[in-house]
């Protein structure tokens, strides 16, 4: 007599921890990949999806031989009270008992209803979220990194970086301990990637001067086309956070897509106070910056909060962009695609925010006593602490993460360069790569034939 699936196993949710995370790892593959190739100049397309696609593949290897037990298993002990709780023990997690043993993450196995999934459903969903989270720090070097330098990079930095973070605020440790929350990544993903991005703009240099004059997307359809599916995508993205098909998931994915379209009309509407025109890009920006703002509250707040949170993503971040963008310093450092701004702050503001707006009715997890359960009271609840070790939590991933991207990148500059060299630079896809996205239109068959414009 077979059985399908060990006793632990709930197919429901397993099936749903699998279909989010395949709605995640298509927002990195193809939806950042051609977001990227069709935003950029027609010169970088081919480069700057490459980027993309290259992060999502060494990432699952890199992932599974040490990253995902750096990031939720044991902790390693570096050393008395911090350095105890920082990082996990790295070791590979491919045999048997790790693919279809019951999922679990040590350090918060007792603040949490035990997974009704195998580990290899666990490891792949958090592997698409760090596949995702250098793709989005691409966006700041993208037009002049070496490629070379970006194949070094990627691993390391997810290794030494990402893991870190994600063993502190979601692996049970040091943040956690705090109190300290992040839903589904507002801080370990996007100010991560967002501050990470600057810096890795900062030291790597800038683009030549033609390219920061002239930058113009080559086929906005296909970013707007990308950006579809990463708004889509983020249904698992956030939706599959709580680990089980409940019903905070399920207000997780609503509050999601309201913060999202409140967020993209309110930056069209300052794009158009400040130009009278609205802008797709603009609006792009807007969507972007509202998922990034509502992921760390995403399950932790109601629908009035997740309102609120999408108004603040759209003026906040457009402030940002708009204004300290044109300060000295933001025009110094090249950060092509501006995720200081769309990543940084609105993953910043997100997370602050979550300590004002989390309701403690949103429960994430019930409990078999009517009316109480896991959630997170924030401060027009009563709880001011909340705000307090958010902004902590936040003060330490800018200051660990961009000290830690400049010294991997300062490492890695001394075996490659970290720049495109201005001769390569000026051609673009076809000196890098030999290829490009689209090539250009062939003479008329027939001497001297007139071209004919057609009319769309």
């Amino acid at each position: 007599m077979y059985i399908p699936s060990p006793s632990y196993l709930n197919t429901g949710d397993n099936s749903w921890q699998l279909t989010a995370a395949t709605f995640v790892g298509l927002q990195s593959v193809p939806g950042l990949a051609i977001l990227y190739g069709g935003i950029v100049k027609k010169k970088w397309a081919v480069n700057s999806a490459f980027m993309v696609l290259y992060a999502f593949s060494i990432v699952l290897v890199s992932w599974v031989l040490f990253g995902y037990s750096m990031g939720f298993g044991t902790p390693l002990k570096l050393g008395p009270g911090i350095l105890g709780a920082m990082v996990g023990v790295p070791h590979p997690i491919l045999g048997s008992l790790y693919e279809q043993g019951q999922a679990s993450v040590p350090l918060v196995s007792g603040a949490m209803p035990p997974f009704q999934f195998p580990g290899s459903t666990l490891v792949y969903f958090q592997f698409v979220f760090a596949a995702i989270t250098p793709a989005i720090l691409a966006g700041g070097v993208l037009g002049r990194m070496n490629f070379k330098a970006w194949m070094l990079f990627v691993p390391v930095w997810s290794t030494l970086v990402y893991s870190v973070n994600a063993f502190m605020l979601w692996g049970g440790g040091w943040l956690s301990q705090l109190g300290a929350v992040d839903y589904s990544g507002g801080y370990v993903i996007h100010v991560a990637a967002g501050i990470s991005g600057f810096v890795a703009a900062a030291v790597v240099g800038p683009r030549l001067m033609q390219d920061r004059k002239n930058f113009n997307p080559n086929n906005l359809l296909v970013a707007l086309a990308g950006a579809g599916i990463l708004w889509l995508g983020w249904n698992g993205f956030n939706g599959g956070d709580p680990y089980f098909a409940n019903a905070d998931a399920a207000a997780a994915v609503l509050n999601t897509n309201l913060a999202t379209g409140v967020a993209l009309v309110t930056w069209m509407i300052m794009d158009m106070w400040a130009t009278s025109k609205p802008s797709l890009v603009g609006a792009i920006n807007g969507m972007v910056c509202g998922l990034v703002a509502i992921t760390p509250a995403a399950g932790y707040v109601n629908g009035y909060g997740a309102l609120a949170i999408g108004v603040a993503a759209g003026f906040v971040p457009w402030l940002s962009m708009n204004k300290l963008g044109q300060t000295k310093l933001f025009r110094k450092v090249d950060d092509t695609l501006g995720v200081f701004h769309t990543h940084a702050v609105a993953g910043a503001l997100g997370g602050i925010l979550t300590g004002v707006f989390a309701d403690p009715n949103m429960f994430e997890y019930l409990s078999k006593k009517v009316g109480q359960g896991v959630s997170v009271t924030g401060l027009i609840y009563g709880n001011p602490h909340q705000v307090l070790v958010q902004i902590e939590a936040l003060l330490v991933i800018v200051v660990y993460d961009g000290l830690m991207t400049w010294g991997i990148l300062k490492v890695i500059g001394l075996i490659v360069p970290l720049r495109v060299a201005d001769k390569q630079l000026a051609e673009g896809d076809m000196a890098i790569h030999g290829e490009v996205s689209q090539e250009p239109e062939e003479e008329s068959v027939l001497a001297g034939e007139p071209q004919v414009a057609e009319t769309y």
